[in-house]
């Protein structure tokens, strides 16, 4: 499969996370927030073992990489995010918190554009401008 494929498979099962978080959060008998990212996370963690053992990757090369300080921050940054947008879930709507989590994604290709010297084209330029555009205008009420 090429990194499409597994684009489409990513939006598709990470399309249900805030719903089901949403109703796993709120009401009677809810799960707080930080609990049930403990829960999806450990999930995800468990999930992650079970692909590196079976495509035989080699953890131990990896976490002496002079890479590692940059997959630290990333966790620093997942943990952060993750733990606010499981928050907001719980305490707001989906349609609004989900579109303003989402604009990370708007966010994350002007730091390839501007942080790594990716290509700026008028496409892209004008995608991340309807994507804010398109965020506005679900997330206000």
């Amino acid at each position: 499969m090429n990194y499409v494929s597994w684009a489409v498979i990513a939006l598709g099962a990470y399309s249900l996370v805030a719903p089901l978080m949403k109703v796993a959060t709120t009401g009677q008998g809810k799960i707080p927030s930080d609990v049930a990212a403990l829960v999806a996370n450990g999930v995800l963690v468990t999930a992650t073992i079970g692909v590196i053992v079976v495509s035989g990757q080699n953890v131990s090369d990896s976490v002496v990489s002079s890479k590692l300080p940059y997959v630290l921050l990333a966790g620093v940054c997942l943990a952060v995010g993750i733990l606010s947008y499981y928050r907001a879930l719980a305490l707001g709507p989906v349609s609004i918190v989900a579109p303003i989590f989402g604009m990370f994604l708007a966010v994350s290709s002007v730091v390839g554009i501007v942080a790594l010297n990716e290509p700026v084209t008028i496409r892209k330029v004008a995608g991340i401008a309807f994507a804010v555009i398109a965020v506005f205008l679900v997330s206000v009420e």
